[in-house]
């Protein structure tokens, strides 16, 4: 029996040892550093509640991935989906809506601003070189400056002007300010302007999805391996004749790697150098969550999803409302279950601050823009996620040197968010996985996998 040795026990790796043994004889073992499946998208269970790190609706255009996804949860749920901005102590719709609360929180000299700076970007275009660029044109200066450019700088730790456009193309493909008014009067559908009403999601959250799944590739003969983290890569004559994991050692007939890219160059011998300078720069945005477990908020209570918070002077990014996800997350339904979100990076002062000062840091904003009141705090938790996102600056403008060199290994799959330094989604990086078992069947190069997510009409904004 052939064997197909996978890196990281997420989406994209467990999907892939699930088709293997759909699809084939080829039997999967998964590699997995940590001690649990779900890699991004697992769910942490503290005292009973549950957390979704970063928030994952369950959305796709891909009936494969949708049928996939009611297969392992036949009971999973469809929830409205809400997330607001909240900016000058006021809530607005996420993305920017086109009515008269809009208005209203704005003012109408704000909002005369924002139409005269759209109606100037439609005639004066920018080159559209930069992140920047890219959003001015599709919402004019003035509403860009309000809403896209301090927050976006503190998601990614740089200013817009030194990201890639590409992450724009990708992320809010075909939304602009004509798109919001013309769904505001219903001109064209949700779906079709990157806009979604309602998502699917599993009672427990993804997590719950992930843990069904890495049973269900066990049940079927496959292997999951915890606490091996990859540390050598041996690469001859293009292919990998084997793969280090602490002691251990593994040999098989084909690899797919979801681990981050730069870890992979880092970890591979007979890599070129100038592959593996690139490499070893790409940039990575990491992931601080604070879990609140509260008795009331200090205001009526929010419907949403998430918040962004774009308020000025603090650094929380934005606010997960757990209950609002899915009641069952929640031990006791009369709390309010709360999820914290920083982008950091890993070594900076925020990273290396200790529990109980990074959680009086963020009590102490919450309490600042007034959603939550200290005295009603009754638990927390703190958790650290490294290269929670894959970065569009600094060596990735020359990626594709490093694409190149990891398609020229011929029996090697790279999958998932990480495993292509793509900002993917959780449907596109499952699909990365079934295109690359597909791929494998059909005698085709490993190509198929990097084509998910360059051509689709669809990518709904998190």
């Amino acid at each position: 029996m052939k064997t197909a040795l996978i890196i990281g026990a997420g989406p994209a790796g467990l999907t892939a040892a699930y088709e293997l043994l759909k699809k084939t004889d080829i039997r999967p073992i998964i590699l997995e550093q940590s001690g649990c499946v779900g890699g991004i998208s697992r769910t942490v269970e503290y005292k009973g509640n549950h957390m979704d790190i970063g928030g994952h609706r369950f959305f796709t255009k891909n009936a494969y991935i949708n049928s996939l996804w009611r297969e392992l949860c036949p009971d999973i749920m469809r929830r409205p989906r809400k997330s607001r901005i909240f900016y000058l102590g006021k809530f607005f719709d996420y993305p920017i809506s086109i009515k008269y609360q809009t208005v209203k929180n704005l003012g109408l000299l704000r909002t005369i601003q924002i139409m005269l700076g759209y109606l100037k970007s439609v005639v004066f275009k920018r080159t559209e070189s930069n992140l920047e660029n890219y959003m001015i044109n599709h919402f004019g200066e003035p509403l860009y400056k309000m809403f896209f450019e301090n927050y976006t700088e503190k998601v990614w730790g740089r200013h817009p002007r030194e990201i890639d456009a590409s992450w724009g193309r990708q992320r809010v493909r075909g939304l602009s300010v004509f798109r919001l008014i013309a769904n505001a009067l219903r001109i064209v559908p949700f779906e079709d302007a990157t806009l979604i009403e309602e998502f699917l999601y599993p009672k427990h959250g993804p997590g719950e999805l992930f843990s069904n799944l890495a049973a269900r590739v066990t049940a079927m003969g496959g292997e999951i391996i915890y606490g091996a983290k990859v540390d050598k890569i041996t690469v001859s004559q293009g292919k990998i004749t084997g793969i280090r994991a602490g002691s251990a050692h593994y040999c098989a007939d084909y690899y797919f790697s979801s681990m981050a890219v730069k870890d992979f160059a880092l970890s591979a011998t007979k890599i070129p150098q100038d592959v593996a300078d690139i490499a070893a720069n790409l940039p990575y945005r990491d992931f601080i969550t604070i879990g609140l477990l509260c008795s009331k908020f200090a205001m009526e209570y929010p419907q949403d999803n998430w918040i962004y918070v774009q308020e000025p002077g603090v650094k929380l990014g934005r606010l997960q409302i757990f209950n609002n996800w899915s009641p069952y997350m929640v031990k006791e339904p009369s709390t309010v279950w709360l999820g914290l979100e920083y982008f950091v990076d890993k070594g900076d002062e925020l990273w290396e601050m200790d529990k109980e000062t990074f959680t009086a840091l963020a009590l102490g904003e919450l309490e600042k823009i007034g959603l939550v009141n200290r005295r009603d705090v009754l638990d927390s938790i703190h958790i650290r996620m490294e290269k929670a996102y894959p970065a569009y600056f600094g060596t990735y403008s020359q990626f594709p040197l490093v694409e190149k060199w990891l398609r020229s290994i011929g029996n090697l799959y790279c999958i998932g968010r990480n495993g292509q330094h793509r900002y993917n989604n959780m449907d596109h990086s499952m699909l990365t996985a079934v295109a690359a078992v597909d791929g494998l069947i059909n005698g085709e190069n490993n190509g198929a996998c990097w084509g998910v997510n360059v051509e689709e009409g669809y990518h709904e904004e998190r």
